[in-house]
């Protein structure tokens, strides 16, 4: 799917054209040629939970028509063209459900609430936090997320599965997070939050750890010097 268009500190407003033709182009392909087909879905399908932390059993509860019901339902519909080419069509299919992820070579201002914190704070700008900050999200490496759909791919079975860090942040704990590892004397700037922004999100990777042997090695802490080091670098030749 396109990336998310920058409105929030969590995973945004998303674009309000579709998405569909793209997984399900690809869903007859693989059935043409008898590929296997792996679909990079998202927490959002979990949309604001009621379910805490999220297993992959969990229906979600997400509002059909609010102004993130496009990529929210969006990739829920993903998910069930995946399982319909898979019963129907007999397409070897695996199913990621991915939550938030930073590292290296991100956009800068792509509007992720990471390469937010960590762009505003190397331009010294404050860090904008949308509503009290007290929602939770839960932040896993790249590298790890690397690890784990090729995993998944490896192994025989369809999913779905959430890859995620189950370490789980406030905005603020998180903004306290890049304050001591940029500059200390970073601030703050509260904003009003955007609608239907989940409260809490953090994932049961259990599912993940018993059949794919699978979890993250790479701590909020450690993982996020490197991505400042990318950002500075990159923020110096602007």
């Amino acid at each position: 799917a396109p990336p998310p268009p920058s409105t929030t500190n969590s995973t945004q407003s998303r674009p309000s054209y579709p998405f569909l033709p793209f997984p399900l182009n690809m869903l007859g392909l693989a059935k043409r040629v008898g590929a296997r087909f792996l679909l990079t879905s998202t927490s959002e399908v979990y949309g604001d939970p009621l379910e805490h932390p999220q297993k992959e059993s969990y229906w979600g509860h997400v509002n059909p028509i609010g102004v993130r019901s496009c990529y929210d339902e969006g990739k829920r519909t993903a998910e069930t063209l995946t399982m319909d080419y898979h019963r129907g069509a007999g397409v070897e299919v695996r199913i990621a459900r991915i939550f938030n992820t930073y590292g290296p070579r991100m956009c800068l201002d792509d509007g992720r609430v990471v390469s937010n914190f960590v762009a505003q704070t190397l331009r010294k700008q404050p860090m904008t936090v949308y509503g009290d900050g007290k929602q939770t999200r839960s932040f896993q490496y790249v590298s790890d997320l690397v690890d784990g759909l090729i995993t998944l791919m490896e192994n025989k079975y369809t999913g779905p599965f959430n890859l995620g860090n189950p370490g789980e942040f406030t905005m603020l704990e998180l903004a306290q997070v890049v304050k001591e590892t940029i500059d200390p004397s970073a601030r703050v700037e509260f904003k009003p939050n955007t609608a239907d922004d989940p409260h809490m999100r953090k994932p049961d990777i259990s599912k993940a750890k018993s059949l794919l042997n699978w979890e993250p090695k790479v701590s909020l802490k450690q993982g996020l010097p490197r991505m400042v080091s990318d950002f500075q670098k990159r923020i110096l030749d602007e």
